[in-house]
């Protein structure tokens, strides 16, 4: 008998040991089934259609804009994730004839010193006549008053081609960076599309000569045609869509490379150092390999002309970018706005990883 008690109390001190970890194991699968829930997730494309995305957060809200049918279209809502129920207005129509009557493309919507400023490319019905116009609307709230073209944007001496502007604040001096032509392209030749910089006196004058900062001289920035898609009748080289990013000592300028009608439409990356000078080239160093590109294993492709935003609480960035499903979608309206959070190296350098696939669940921007 003294033999066998020992056995069965051991017995019992390993019952209880085995379920106090059952006991643990539930709990701790409990907490985290609690924490899934109390997070909101959201799947890739924001739209099914949608090139060149751009948003802003301002007041609360997350102002998403876009044109299409020769208009732009506003969309406001608390959560970027969720654009397919945010209220939208038509906000400006072009007009029947005239320079931005036709083609209206990748618009931007900034707030400045508390006016809404919109910079868009449009033309008379010929690309070769594509210039920046400013169109501008005092109300405090952006769905109301109204938006007129203040200015049509001057980019150089010449008066040159030019589209994708986007305006930035450095060093208390407003800066314009945009996509243009060196010279006026003759019928059937090669073109060349650059990013230029230049200075500004206000949200709607430029004040300075243009500055060229990149060219298309890389061979990931240089891919014109793809089988199965539309091919140009001679070689088109692509810099396009600059956006700018900055974080503690660096300034960056992300842009677009090689044909959007391409798979291999893809992100680069100049760089310069926050007390060096915009207005010089010598200032940008350009990154050897693109920052964000095509995902064949995903299905993602054409990858390019982004924005990027801030969570609403700060605390987290977020790049907004379009993208096809498959690499013969080409240019057309098969391109959709598609969201991720970005993080950053330990100098200052924007990582944005590789483009996740429509089918996986993301957790929601952070403050919402």
């Amino acid at each position: 008998m003294r033999e066998v008690l020992p056995l069965v109390l051991l017995l019992l001190f390993f019952s209880c040991k085995e379920t106090e970890k059952e006991s643990a194991e539930n709990s701790n699968t409990e907490l985290v089934q609690e924490d899934e829930q109390s997070l909101s997730f959201f799947t890739n494309p924001l739209l099914d259609s949608g090139a060149d995305p751009w948003t802003i957060y301002h007041e609360g809200n997350f102002y998403y804009i876009k044109s299409g049918g020769n208009a732009i279209t506003l969309l406001r809502t608390e959560d970027i994730t969720d654009l397919r129920n945010a209220e939208s207005k038509v906000i400006w129509r072009a007009p029947e004839t005239g320079d931005h009557s036709r083609n209206i493309w990748a618009p931007e919507i900034h707030n400045i010193n508390g006016h809404w400023y919109i910079y868009v490319a449009a033309d008379d019905g010929d690309n070769r006549n594509h210039r920046m116009f400013v169109i501008d609307n005092s109300s405090p709230d952006p769905f109301k008053g109204d938006f007129e073209v203040k200015s049509k944007l001057k980019t150089d001496k010449n008066d040159n081609w030019a589209i994708d502007g986007s305006i930035f604040e450095h060093q208390n001096q407003l800066y314009f960076i945009w996509s243009g032509w060196e010279n006026p392209k003759a019928d059937g030749g090669e073109e060349t599309q650059n990013i230029y910089i230049a200075k500004m006196s206000n949200p709607y004058t430029i004040s300075s000569d243009r500055v060229l900062i990149s060219t298309p001289e890389l061979d990931w920035e240089r891919n014109w045609h793809y089988p199965g898609v539309w091919k140009p009748d001679a070689p088109v080289y692509v810099n396009e869509g600059p956006q700018m990013l900055a974080r503690g000592d660096k300034v960056h300028i992300v842009y677009s490379a090689s044909g959007c009608w391409t798979p291999y439409y893809a992100l680069g990356l100049l760089t310069m150092n926050k007390t060096d000078d915009p207005m010089k080239k010598s200032s940008w160093v350009k990154s050897k390999e693109p920052i964000f590109q095509q995902s064949k294993e995903k299905s993602v492709f054409g990858t390019g002309h982004n924005s990027f935003f801030k969570s609403p609480d700060g605390t987290e960035d977020w790049i907004l970018y379009h993208a096809n499903d498959t690499p013969v979608d080409g240019c057309g309206n098969k391109r959709s706005p598609r969201a991720q959070k970005i993080s950053w190296s330990s100098d200052n350098m924007p990582v944005l990883g590789e483009p996740i696939e429509t089918s996986e669940k993301l957790v929601k921007p952070s403050g919402l």
